[in-house]
């Protein structure tokens, strides 16, 4: 498989966090391509392979993501390079790491846990088998124990097999590195450990050969030739180690998609002509019956028809407290049933439910770049080739410029350099932090569209949110019919609802559900349109319908009645939505619809203040309501009355102010802001454009929920910095170090096994940082 792209400057975001090299490598293909379950890596999202495997830019292993497609197929990935799929699992052409599955599955990864076992078996033969080299060669520096010569044999004949089968899939990936032109950590601990041990050998079988420069004493003939076997040995088992941690802790990156899938129903209570039957969930159709019990999930996305209970929802929306739920409520999936029993139409089943694509979102947010990453991008383009440079480098003036025996302290320092290099820390730093901070706003109701958003949201300071749904709860009631021309309010009402039934704005539902209260019989409505940020019309029995605001209605060339004027400002002065009625060119009555801030919404108000955060009200109502809403909750400034090209021109302002703006909203109306503003904050409770439009989404849209988004945010780019701070000290730091910069002034050398000991723990203490994301409080 090829990538479908040019080989980019060293700088790209192609490259691998552990080297360099040009992207078109082996195994890459258009995502678009892929088909069932993928593999990707960490490091590398680009990297997409159809089996697990390692990533062929670091070597890692690649992990599982994305949802469940119609094929049954597996593609696999990298996690740190995703442009990368294959068909079958194994390693990343890139960077080395095993490439893991694109879509992850509920229950445990078998090729996960393959790769564990497979790494603890390696590691404990490799520990019994270097344990005995290494005592061995603490012996020698010790003449009073008196360790014989032939000993040398003994530490040969352990060490080879600790090196090429222990260490086997080090050189395998190193190997393919160097292939694919893409060097990685794994090329570096390749030629690290084959010179300790390619040295060892020949000082073990032609003694003779070597240079007196590398002998500890005495001539050519006599002198003892230092020996690195117990080196090789231990760096090889040290950096299994550290690949045996860091599989288990990257398995734990994907708890909260795991957790998420874990959620759904496996089978459903099916009626057929009355009769239940227990059926497997995808055998469910849309508009199948389903019965549901107290204490069962709810199997599918869909609308209640008989009955009425709480629902606990608070896996998918975060919220504790169990809502109630009636005939024509829309009830979601994997939520739990409590109390009473009811009867639902399945309306999206497989991957149209809500909770697939919760899980989509996650799983390809995940795989996203945030921008800072590409730092470390740039940095990893250079520093493979650099290390190789700095180790020969050291080797160099060590041969020429060390102490006796030269040549000896040449190759075990530039063996230190090498092995002390840890490009994965660097390339970790970033990806890590996003796949668990993505998955832990997911708990919590938030779905994060891609890694730049959060990078946005740390740097949010304007707000800019609409009332309806956002501040209030977005269950207005009807609580004034006014009349005119001698209509009744039943023929008011129906009028409204008939059209309104058509429109997906709260305040619309909110005159369907008085209706419905009154037990109104509706009439069918003809030539629906929907005047974004004005209002509605049809034709309902043959007359034309104008229901919106004044402006609206004016518009159309009709009148407002002064009496009915006045009573419509006093209603909007007690902070009431005030919408109008007129048939056949004449005004027919208002309808007056209030709707109660949410007990969430002045905390989370003060909540966003402390952070330094200007709100800004931005809604179509009129601007009495909005003023007398926007005075109770302290609002910093009040925009009433605006038409979606208004909101749009508002957040283009406040940007070119140098704001960075957010933008919430839920209606089709907010679809145009959400794309234009920094960060749009969508209400899960909205439309599917609007959602679409956003880079964030709340499953339970309320500003708690914003709060919360933009905590996730700070947390996770504080997280990114952590590790890149780490990542970028440890080698600034551990290169040098290795190379003997500290022996002219302490005598200070670092020995090659305390250096893949420290190379190995660097790309897990990155991994354990990011995964304290996990107990992150929202």
């Amino acid at each position: 498989m090829t990538e479908n792209t040019p080989p980019p400057p060293p700088d790209s975001n192609a490259h691998s966090c552990c080297g360099g090299g040009h992207s078109n490598a082996p195994g890459t293909r258009p995502a678009t391509s892929a088909k069932g379950a993928k593999y990707t890596c960490p490091m590398h999202p680009e990297i997409v392979e159809d089996e697990p495997g390692d990533c062929p830019k670091c070597g890692m292993a690649l992990e599982a993501s994305g949802i469940p497609a119609a094929s049954t197929s597996t593609v696999y990935t990298c996690p740190m390079h995703p442009e990368i799929e294959e068909d079958t699992p194994g390693d990343c052409p890139k960077c080395g790491m095993p490439l893991e599955p694109k879509t992850i599955t509920a229950g445990p990864d078998a090729h996960a846990e393959e790769e564990v076992r497979d790494l603890s078996r390696r590691f404990w033969i490799g520990l019994a088998l270097t344990v005995p080299v290494f005592l061995i060669a603490m012996g020698k520096m010790f003449p009073s124990f008196g360790i014989p010569s032939w000993t040398r044999w003994i530490e040969l004949v352990l060490t080879t097999p600790v090196v090429f089968w222990t260490g086997g899939l080090f050189f395998r990936k190193g190997w393919k590195s160097i292939q694919n032109r893409h060097l990685n950590m794994f090329t570096l601990i390749m030629i690290g450990v084959g010179a300790a041990y390619l040295y060892s050998l020949v000082a073990v079988l032609f003694p003779g050969i070597i240079p007196e420069s590398f002998r500890t004493h005495g001539d050519s003939s006599t002198g003892e030739v230092a020996l690195y076997f117990e080196a090789a040995a231990v760096i090889t088992v040290l950096v299994l180690l550290g690949q045996l941690l860091e599989a288990r802790a990257r398995g734990r990156t994907g708890e909260a998609i795991q957790s998420l899938l874990g959620l759904a129903a496996n089978e459903a209570h099916r009626l057929v002509d009355g009769v239940e039957e227990d059926v497997p969930i995808d055998r469910i159709q849309p508009g199948d019956l389903l019965r549901v019990k107290p204490g069962e999930k709810v199997p599918l996305d869909g609308v209640i028809t008989d009955g009425k209970s709480h629902i606990d929802e608070s896996m998918i929306t975060g919220e504790p407290v169990p809502v109630e739920r009636s005939s024509g409520d829309e009830v979601i999936g994997a939520t739990v049933n409590q109390t009473g029993a009811f009867t639902m139409r399945a309306e999206k089943v497989g991957s149209e439910t809500l909770l697939s694509q919760i899980v989509h979102m996650v799983a390809e947010a995940q795989r996203s770049r945030a921008p800072i990453q590409k730092l470390a991008d740039t940095v990893a383009g250079y520093f493979v080739p650099a290390v190789l440079l700095i180790a020969l480098l050291t080797f160099v003036i060590w041969a020429v410029w060390g102490p006796a025996p030269a040549m000896a302290y040449a190759i075990v320092n530039a063996v230190a350099v090498l092995i002390i290099a840890c490009p994965c820390a660097l390339g970790l730093a970033t990806p890590m932090s996003i796949m668990v901070g993505v998955g832990r706003a997911a708990q919590a109701g938030i779905l994060i569209k891609d890694a730049e958003a959060l990078e946005r949201l740390e740097k949010v300071s304007v707000l800019i949110t609409d009332k309806t749904g956002t501040l209030t709860a977005g269950q207005p009631k009807v609580t004034s019919i006014v009349t005119a021309g001698g209509i009744s309010e039943e023929d008011l009402l129906s009028t409204a609802a008939t059209l309104e039934t058509h429109s997906e704005h709260p305040l619309a539902r909110a005159i369907v559900r008085e209706s419905k209260s009154r037990n109104l019989t509706l009439a069918e409505t003809k030539d629906f349109q929907s005047h974004t940020g004005g209002g509605v019309s049809g034709d309902i029995d043959g007359k034309s319908i104008e229901i919106g605001k004044p402006a609206y209605i004016e518009s159309k060339g009709i009148t407002l009645p002064d009496t009915l004027r006045t009573q419509g400002e006093s209603l909007q002065a007690e902070a009431r939505t005030v919408i109008w009625i007129a048939r056949a060119g004449e005004v027919i009555g208002l309808l007056a619809v209030s709707d109660p801030i949410k007990e969430s919404t002045p905390a989370a108000v003060k909540s966003l203040h402390a952070r330094g955060i200007r709100l800004i009200m931005a809604t179509g109502d009129n601007e009495a309501t909005a003023e007398a809403v926007g005075k109770e909750l302290a609002i910093d400034e009040v925009h009433a009355g605006l038409s979606p090209e208004d909101k749009i021109a508002l957040v283009k302002r406040l940007r070119a102010e140098g704001h960075v703006v957010a933008m919430a909203g839920d209606g089709i109306n907010d679809a145009p802001a959400l794309a234009e503003a920094d960060v749009g904050i969508a209400m899960g409770t909205g439309t599917d454009v609007a959602i679409e439009s956003a880079s964030v989404t709340l499953v339970k849209g309320d500003l708690n929920g914003i709060a919360n988004a933009i905590t996730v945010g700070e947390k996770v780019m504080r997280n990114i910095r952590q590790n890149l701070f780490f990542a970028f000290g440890y080698n600034t730091i551990g290169v040098p170090i290795a190379a003997g910069i500290l022996f002219p002034f302490f005598g200070l050398l670092l020995s090659p096994m305390i250096a893949g000991a420290a190379m190995s723990f660097s790309s897990v203490s990155v991994i354990a940082n990011s995964l304290r994301l996990r107990r992150l409080s929202l």
